[in-house]
């Protein structure tokens, strides 16, 4: 009687950091011992686990490769390979060339060395700057191993290239992350090859809506070919900007049988799967159309492996992993927990103790504070369910005790969080309760202090040395008066804000120091609508690749949700700097008035310049399609030039953006990922020619008929 192929593997998300050797070691250990503890006989990791995925530049040190050689030399000799294939991540120098490689490894011993076809160079990622791709097809040659390895094993050489693990009783072969979402994925040549499990070690980061892409590929890849499909991710900040969001998963034939958390304060996660490779046997066998293509495919190169993947001591009795519905967080979930886990990764490895915020009881700081609160409650929950690691940053950054743990989120956030409301003789009572609300519910130290004082110091000094005093427009000035009060606000509240994020810890008798943090949406960003070097200049921002719209139904979420009904009132206000005079007492200024355009077309520009690629004639073309039934040519002209043209005006802020978590695909963060210059022609002469020349064709094409006039058609 033949024996089933039932496999227990191991899969992981791991909250790795760039450069940190010795505790990305410490996790992978962990997820070693739980891996093994849970009966797995293979466990995979993220994407460059050893070193961390975003180390950058650092890749091009020779150092980074030979400390990830050394993390490797401590696994096969301190026995964590022992009856354990473990496969992880690292940078791997062969033939003089860097390639991002899956090291195999069992036994003491290195199975195998798999370097990546292809690399991910768009977006966030710059591989090819730090590696290059394997290109000489299916097939091994030989890699000498470093002597630190040679020292600890014995072991001389091992096989590196393309290749599959054959196993005595099942076929093993991986890609690696952006492998998945090539237009010819590995995955299906080797399906076909007969290659019965595949793993892929990914570094994937969060962005808004992007886990249905993700676990769409792996479903239908080993539906339409049959197959395990094991998924590794790594899980937080590892030193930047993107936060990965874990999602370890797997897939057997088309169905998610396990899924792990997508956001988390964990530091490491294991998901267990156990599979009948037989039934992947079957799966194929009953298409005959997937027969046929299989019968045609070139074998894989093989590397054989004397030893059972599937355990010898597990019968037809064991309980197979049953498919499950994939779990998909909504917008307003995503926003609550991506950045909140992003901000505690931060927190307790920056060495700060808490964070301050300006709270002016508008939108986009409400949502800053309400994610703060959010953080607070995965950090309490995590902490009262033992979390050995959560606990003992609680105890170092929030002075608990041995034993102590929070009483609640809100008793947390008093430890951690200070918000201050910076109003001046501008700013209308309304907004100050709203943030005083808020500041109650979060649970966050709050003050409220007048700024007038240094803006009329301010004033009086410029008038003092010229001779000159700026008025408002509403008083009688020009609009370069306008801008430079609002502005001179706007950056004595950033220095307020530092000075208190600094001294605020001494106040309370305690060390350390606290994050500024900002809060401009990326639409704001986008359009250059903020001062320069104002609060929006804050240490990090948890909000700044979110747009208005998205924070705006969060709101609404987490006022019912996280238990901040305030909130409802700041979602339904209009949104205001309050830079200008008050009006009776009420509240004469309005962002949308100020920029000329609405959040909702703001964001769909963004959509247009970045994600669909559109210059100033690409977006009107769009748009007349779009908008046609809405606005007449020269209108919707008119509404493109404005935003080039402010855009253009207000690029060169964006050299300076605070860094920001990245959630939307249109952001315009210069630093990293949306690399364009910031000196333009801010009259786009040519572009705006020939854009007056299509509203032209436009009136010629329809005649009379046709749209009359440059004013908006109501809607």
């Amino acid at each position: 009687m033949s024996q089933q192929r039932i496999a227990t593997l191991a899969t992981c998300n791991l909250g790795q950091w760039a450069m940190d050797f010795t505790g990305n070691l410490d996790r992978i250990i962990k997820s070693i011992d739980q891996a093994r503890a849970g009966g797995a006989r293979y466990r995979l990791g993220p994407e460059l686990e050893i070193s961390g995925y975003g180390c950058e530049d650092h890749f091009s040190e020779n150092d980074t490769v030979e400390h990830s050689w050394e993390c490797v030399a401590r696994l096969l000799a301190e026995g964590h390979t022992a009856g354990l294939v473990v496969d992880v991540g690292a940078p791997v120098v062969h033939r003089g060339v860097r390639y991002n490689c899956r090291l195999f490894l069992l036994d003491g011993r290195v199975l195998l060395i798999r370097p990546k076809l292809h690399l991910a160079g768009d977006g966030n990622y710059r591989e090819p700057r730090y590696f290059s791709t394997w290109k000489r097809g299916a097939g091994v040659e030989e890699h000498t191993l470093p002597g630190v390895v040679r020292a600890a094993t014995g072991q001389r050489t091992c096989p590196f290239g393309h290749a599959a693990l054959a196993f005595s009783d099942a076929v093993l072969a991986s890609e690696s992350c952006e492998e998945l979402f090539t237009p010819r994925a590995p995955h299906i040549d080797l399906a076909l090859a007969g290659v019965e499990i595949i793993t892929n070690g990914s570094g994937s980061h969060h962005q808004m809506r992007k886990l249905h892409t993700r676990l769409d590929l792996m479903m239908s890849g080993t539906a339409k070919a049959g197959g395990v499909y094991l998924y590794a991710n790594q899980q937080g900040c590892d030193g930047g900007r993107l936060y990965y969001d874990g999602c370890a998963a797997a897939v057997v034939n088309g169905a998610l049988v396990a899924q792990g958390a997508q956001f988390s304060v964990r530091e490491v996660e294991v998901v267990l799967a156990t599979v009948d490779l037989d039934e992947v046997v079957g799966h194929r066998g009953a298409v005959a159309s997937l027969r046929e293509q299989a019968s045609a495919a070139p074998p894989p190169a093989l590397v054989p492996v004397d030893w059972a993947l599937c355990d010898p001591r597990v019968h037809s009795t064991a309980a197979l992993s049953l498919p499950r519905a994939p779990r998909y967080l909504a917008v307003e979930e995503e926003i609550a927990y991506g950045p909140a886990a992003w901000l505690w990764d931060y927190l307790r490895r920056s060495g700060a103790t808490g964070f301050m915020l300006p709270l002016s009881g508008g939108a986009d700081s409400s949502a800053t504070a309400a994610i703060v609160g959010s953080m607070c409650r995965m950090v309490c929950e995590a902490a009262a369910a033992g979390d050995a690691d959560v606990v003992r940053d609680l105890q170092r950054i929030a002075k608990y005790g041995d034993g102590e743990l929070p009483g609640s989120p809100q008793e947390l956030a008093g430890r951690i969080f200070l918000t201050m409301y910076l109003g001046t003789e501008n700013s209308s009572e309304t907004t100050r309760g709203r943030a005083a609300a808020l500041a109650a519910e979060v649970g966050s130290r709050h003050l409220a202090i007048n700024m007038d004082a240094p803006v009329k110091a301010m004033v009086a000094l410029f008038a003092a040395v010229t001779g000159f005093v700026p008025r408002f427009k509403v008083q009688g000035g020009s609009v370069q008066e306008n801008i430079a009060l609002q502005n001179i606000q706007a950056r004595l509240r950033m220095v307020v804000s530092f000075l208190f994020a600094q001294l605020w810890p001494w106040v309370g008798g305690q060390g350390g120091y606290y994050l500024v943090l900002g809060s401009a949406n990326v639409d704001e960003a986008l359009r250059g609508y903020l001062t320069k070097y104002d609060c929006s200049s804050a240490d990090i921002n948890p909000i700044g690749g979110i747009s208005k719209t998205d924070l705006k139904r969060f709101l609404g979420w987490a006022a019912e949700h996280l238990g901040f009904p305030s909130l409802a009132g700041i979602s339904a206000a209009l949104p205001t700097a309050e830079l200008e005079p008050l009006r009776d007492g009420e509240i004469a200024q309005t962002d949308e008035a100020d920029m000329g355009m609405t959040y909702e077309e703001l964001s769909l520009f963004g959509n247009l310049r970045k994600v669909s690629r559109c210059g100033p004639v690409a977006m009107f073309r769009s748009l007349l399609s779009t908008w046609r039934s809405r606005y007449p040519a020269p209108a919707i002209a008119d509404k493109v030039k404005h935003f080039f043209r402010y855009y253009a005006i207000n690029r060169h802020k964006a050299t300076v953006l605070t860094p920001s978590y990245h959630a939307e695909n249109y952001s315009p963060d210069d630093n990293r990922y949306d690399h364009r210059q910031f000196l333009y022609n801010i009259r786009w002469p040519w572009q705006f020619a020939r854009i007056d020349a299509l509203v032209e064709e436009e009136a010629l094409m329809h005649g009379r008929e046709g749209p009359k006039g440059g004013q908006a058609v109501s809607s």
